[in-house]
Parts: C-alpha cells; structure tokens; sequence
C-alpha cells in the first residue's frame, strides 16, 4: 500500500519527515497542502476524521499526516 504524506515544505516537521523517508528509501507520495487541492483534500480529512479532535480543539494544524490506505497517523516515525 502506498504512503502519503499531507503537509507543507514551510513546516520543518515535514521537512525532517520528508528527509527521512527519502533517506530511508520509503516511497511515498507527497500531498503539498501549501497548494489548493492538496489543501482541500487536506481539510476534508482534518475537518471530519477523530484522531483530529484534540488538534482541532488546540488551534494547530496537524501536520505532517501521513496516510495508508484507510489508516491515519500523525506519528510519522512509526513507519521506520
């Protein structure tokens, strides 16, 4: 199943993301949020999904959120 990883390059914890799945070798799709339909498929999930009620209830954005199949985590180093 393939990796996608939603987030932006501004963000340095996408960044260090990013950085180590390619140094990794894992491949993965990138969703850049920074760009509109990168950001509505980003806000469909982050506006609707439960693992985003205590980030949307803080004001933070949630990011980078990586995504297999149906499974979603904000913890992108579970994958290494």
């Amino acid at each position: 199943m393939r990796v996608k990883v939603y987030g932006t390059r501004e963000c340095p914890d996408t960044r260090e993301c990013l950085a180590t799945y390619e140094e990794k070798k894992l491949e993965f799709d990138f969703v850049d949020i920074s760009h509109l339909d990168g950001l509505k498929a980003f806000l469909a999930i982050r506006d609707t999904d439960p693992l985003y009620a205590p980030i949307r209830g803080a004001g933070r954005v949630g990011i980078p959120m990586i995504e297999i199949g149906e499974r979603r985590t904000l913890d992108w180093e579970s994958l290494l």
